[in-house]
């Protein structure tokens, strides 16, 4: 069975596109790395589910047009329309961050233990809000929750096989939080 922590976000599904069954997505991946994906997974009924894309073809921009085995009409295509995409973080950390330009998508973060350039620990990445012009990490800190912007240039390295991010934090920028 397919949990949570082994997902990380890509997109959602738009609208059907025809009668055909093929739906359209929005996705935050490089068309490459989504066609490199063995499956895309989705929540259906509070389960987690694989889908296997038959066909998969851009449209604009983010937008992909996809044909997902078992998905045969515009009826079944529906049953889809706004639900999130998931692609296994093994999978995407092990074929797709060479391919992908623009680097990991930030909630792949949570749960990385954050630090500050002198190793002390800030805490655990534990939420990403991207609701903002500025994204901002949201850190669980001594049984408190503090925001610090997700700012590439504040990111001095993370480590994928330790789950950590060390970040050069303005000074004070700590105490705003309390």
């Amino acid at each position: 069975m397919i949990t949570r922590d082994e997902l990380i976000s890509i997109g959602h599904y738009n609208k059907p596109h025809g009668v055909a069954g093929e739906i359209s997505a929005t996705v935050d991946v490089d068309f490459d790395v989504l066609r490199s994906l063995s499956c895309l997974v989705s929540e259906v009924d509070g389960i987690f589910v694989p889908f296997f894309v038959n066909a998969c073809r851009p449209k604009s921009g983010q937008t992909v047009l996809l044909t997902i085995d078992g998905i045969n009409n515009e009826t079944e295509a529906t049953l889809l329309v706004n639900a999130d995409i998931y692609a296994l973080k093994r999978e995407y950390t092990e074929r797709s961050f060479e391919e992908d330009a623009d680097g990991y998508p930030l909630d792949y973060f949570i749960g990385f233990e954050l630090k500050d350039t002198k190793g002390n620990r800030i805490g655990e990445i534990i939420e990403v809000d991207e609701q903002t012009e500025n994204a901002i990490f949201i850190v669980s800190r001594d049984e408190e929750e503090c925001m610090i912007p997700a700012a590439d240039e504040l990111i001095v390295e993370f480590d994928v096989d330790d789950r950590t991010m060390i970040m050069d934090l303005p000074q004070g920028l700590l105490e705003l939080n309390d």
